[in-house]
């Protein structure tokens, strides 16, 4: 029987909870907030499956579970990974800042002691931008340097995440040593996928560069740019898209177009240019999503979730902490958010500007 302990129902974790319930095989979903209104409120919606336990990251984990997955983010993430590593329960989590990525990548000896895998930043970037990254680099030879950039919030925390990741000192990976800069500078204009378009994006404290560093070892650059707020430049007509899988901007009254009129979360999108080499040529490969924030993070983090559980129609490929470039197969994991209804892109012939 496989039972996943939900930590946190807020925007990402509302909509993990969803697919959570719609997939065949969870049988119990656990739900743990620290208001108890919206917990009983989202296991009411979530039917049967469903029920509310008085849990807090401070105490182990009830009896039963299989998985967790954290929508919580901050400190009280790395708490909630501990206590999986002390169950022996693999745990996928959706905090994004530097400081919660890299102590969750302090948990890989724990972990792979414990025999379990421990998936960190599992949203749209890092998360969803990690699995791009990876399915690029699998069509190099080698590669060198990896640059992300995203777009919109999921909520009323993720925006004053985004707010506190513009200011301080932000983390670029240069030649094998990481290099501060300070968050909100270096300006660039990316292309994300329709309809969101172009938008001036600037340098940001996140814990995307730490895990594409720890999914590709040799890698010599790696940065995360994050965008101004959305409607700044948004709309602007996109570069050459070509479908790798159809991108998700369906406005014409597909599922798409109805969670257009969604109010949780502005339009998400992420940009992933990945540089390398295949046989004596130099490559850049550039990939993109599109999607109200909400609704592909939590669809990220659920899927992320079922996956360490042994739900997926892909496979796992280690145990520690790690992002998700170092622990699944980008093209079966794509194809499952594609079926839940977030869909990936390539740009042909498209860079930053």
């Amino acid at each position: 029987m496989t039972a996943v302990l939900l930590v946190g129902v807020g925007a990402v974790g509302r909509r993990a909870a969803r697919q959570l319930a719609e997939t065949d095989g969870v049988e119990r979903i656990l739900i743990a907030d620290r208001a108890p209104g919206p917990a009983a409120e989202a296991a009411e919606v979530m039917g049967e499956r469903a029920e509310v336990v008085d849990w807090s990251p401070d105490r182990p984990l009830p009896p039963g579970v299989s998985v967790v997955a954290s929508a919580i983010g901050g400190p009280a993430e790395r708490a909630v990974f501990e206590r999986a590593v002390e169950s022996g329960v693999p745990a996928a989590g959706c905090g994004d800042d530097g400081a919660t990525v890299r102590s969750l990548l302090d948990l890989d000896d724990a972990a792979r002691e414990a025999g379990v895998a421990l998936a960190a930043g599992c949203g749209l970037a890092p998360g969803l931008a990690d699995v791009l990254a990876r399915h690029a680099a699998d069509a190099l030879d080698s590669v060198d340097e990896i640059y992300v950039a995203r777009a919109g919030s999921a909520g009323p925390s993720c925006r004053g995440a985004i707010d506190r990741a513009g200011r301080g000192a932000a983390l670029e990976w240069r030649d094998g040593a990481w290099v501060r800069h300070r968050a909100g500078s270096g300006r660039q204009l990316v292309w994300f996928p329709a309809p969101v378009g172009g938008l001036d994006c600037h340098r940001a404290a996140s814990g995307q560069a730490p895990l594409l560093v720890d999914a590709f070892p040799t890698l010599r650059r790696a940065s995360m740019r994050i965008a101004s707020p959305l409607g700044v430049g948004a709309g602007v007509p996109g570069a050459g898209l070509l479908s790798h899988v159809p991108v998700v901007s369906t406005l014409l009254g597909g599922p798409a177009a109805k969670r257009s009129r969604d109010p949780e979360g502005d339009w998400g999108a992420t940009w992933v240019e990945v540089r390398g080499r295949r046989g004596r040529s130099e490559e850049i490969l550039v990939y993109g999503a599109v999607d109200r924030m909400a609704f592909a993070s939590g669809a990220v983090l659920a899927v992320s979730a079922l996956w360490l559980a042994g739900l997926g129609t892909g496979r796992v490929t280690g145990t520690g902490a790690h992002g998700l470039a170092a622990l699944v197969e980008p093209v079966p994991f794509l194809a499952e958010l594609a079926r839940r209804g977030v869909k990936a892109a390539a740009f042909e012939g498209a860079t930053a500007g």
